[in-house]
């Protein structure tokens, strides 16, 4: 595992393909359908997870459809997007203005289409017992404002923190900046990337003094149904908006905490579809917002857009 360091710059600029580089082939170049055909699309690497149980549901019903995904970072799959060397790309934000407008202005019609809902999750070493943190204390640390354990848990022997990232130009860093930093640069030295969510987990399972950033679809436990168990290997932290963090007042990413509103980080996840025939891009987009790929969000721990949900009360250790 290559672990990097990188500083994160306000307004991570994307690039606005300007060129022409596939208005020089007919629209009808294209043989895909809105069931049938090959294509590939692009995808933030933190939705892995669900994006292939999506996959594999899809093709089971499609079988003359071949759906192929490529795994990157957040702003590479709108660069791809924007330069049309995609139609499809699953992310956690919309279109903004500008790329709209440059869209429209060569005869385009991007659309967006919201999936589900994802909990921004920081996850630490089963060591570590300082498990609940208040979002203010998220921004000292990703500010630089506070470099060690002690600054925030004044009986911690764990020293300086080590926070971990899944790839510097993520979706997980994008919030960070946008949502929580307010747009003020990620600034200290001791926060880091790898290169994908499974690695980050694997990093913070090895080192006590380590905090990982994720997203919340790569820590349920298949193996739990009521989707109220995290990976085992790993501890997930409580985050409270209050001043100060403790169990009363923290919350974990549960789907529940998720749909009512008390965990404070949630983003969503959308498709951003830019399919000038309406062909496979848009009918997988499509499919998982329809009730079979809303359903399969719902059993992989996100909160799914639309759908009717059960509440039932269920206890839950740390044990």
């Amino acid at each position: 595992m290559t672990k990097t360091t990188f500083n994160i710059l306000v307004g991570l600029s994307l690039i606005l393909g300007l060129s022409a580089c596939k208005h020089d082939k007919p629209k009808n170049a294209r043989t895909d359908t809105y069931s049938s055909g090959a294509i590939e699309f692009v995808s933030d690497e933190s939705f892995s997870p669900i994006i292939n149980e999506e996959l594999d549901v899809f093709h089971s019903i499609y079988i003359q459809a071949k759906v192929t995904p490529k795994y990157t970072n957040e702003l590479d799959a709108i660069n791809m997007l924007m330069e049309e060397k995609t139609c499809l790309a699953i992310t956690t934000r919309r279109f903004t203005d500008a790329e709209i407008e440059n869209l429209r202005g060569r005869k385009f019609l991007p659309i967006t289409v919201p999936l589900a809902y994802d909990g921004l999750a920081f996850i630490i070493n089963n060591n570590n017992p300082d498990s609940c943190i208040t979002v203010n204390d998220i921004r000292k640390i990703l500010s630089g404002k506070a470099t060690n354990w002690k600054d925030i848990y004044p009986n911690s022997k764990l020293g300086e923190f080590d926070v971990v990232f899944d790839n510097p130009k993520s979706s997980t860093v994008h919030y960070c900046v946008d949502s929580i930093l307010g747009g003020v640069p990620i600034n200290s030295p001791h926060i880091t990337a790898v290169n994908k969510s499974a690695e980050v987990i694997d990093y913070v399972s090895k080192h006590d003094n380590a905090i990982g950033v994720i997203g919340s679809n790569w820590l349920n436990d298949k193996r739990d149904t009521t989707n109220v168990t995290f990976k085992k290997n790993i501890r997930v932290m409580s985050v409270s908006r209050m001043e100060t963090a403790n169990p009363l007042n923290s919350w974990k990413p549960y789907q529940y905490y998720i749909y009512n509103g008390n965990y404070p980080l949630i983003r969503t996840i959308y498709a951003l579809v830019n399919d000038p025939i309406n062909g496979l891009p848009w009918g997988f987009a499509q499919f998982i917002a329809s009730p079979k790929g809303q359903l399969i969000i719902f059993k992989s721990g996100l909160l799914p857009l639309r759908g009717d949900l059960t509440v039932r009360n269920v206890n839950v250790t740390d044990e």
